[in-house]
């Protein structure tokens, strides 16, 4: 079983910076993705960025060029990166793995959240 707990969130004013971190605990038989996803005041869970197995990194339109998805090479541990933060970007953010805890069946994993509020 995994656990994944995120951290960094916080009160910021626009344009100031924020950098969250997922630590990733348990075993995991094959990981094939993590990302980050957020959900604002009365919106869906959307993904924010996400980066695979291969390397592969995809971000959503309103964070490319700010944000920045990274991870260390054993899936331990994910962060993302935010820059120039607007009041737009004010959501509770969520650490996902996508993997197979054995060789047969897959699951999305999810922390419980960091909320991140971005004043005027």
């Amino acid at each position: 079983q995994v656990q994944l707990v995120e951290s960094g969130g916080g009160l910021v004013q626009a344009g100031e910076s924020l950098r969250l971190s997922c630590a990733v605990s348990g075993s995991m038989f094959r990981t094939v993705a993590m990302g980050w996803y957020r959900q604002g005041p009365g919106n869906e869970r959307d993904m924010v960025a996400t980066i695979n197995a291969g390397g592969g990194i995809n971000y959503a339109d309103s964070v490319k060029g700010r944000f920045s998805i990274s991870r260390d090479n054993a899936w331990k541990s994910l962060h993302l990166q935010m820059n120039s933060l607007k009041p737009e970007d004010t959501a509770v953010y969520y650490c996902n793995l996508r993997g197979y805890p054995n060789m047969n069946e897959w699951y999305d994993y999810w922390g419980q959240g960091t909320p991140v509020t971005v004043s005027s």
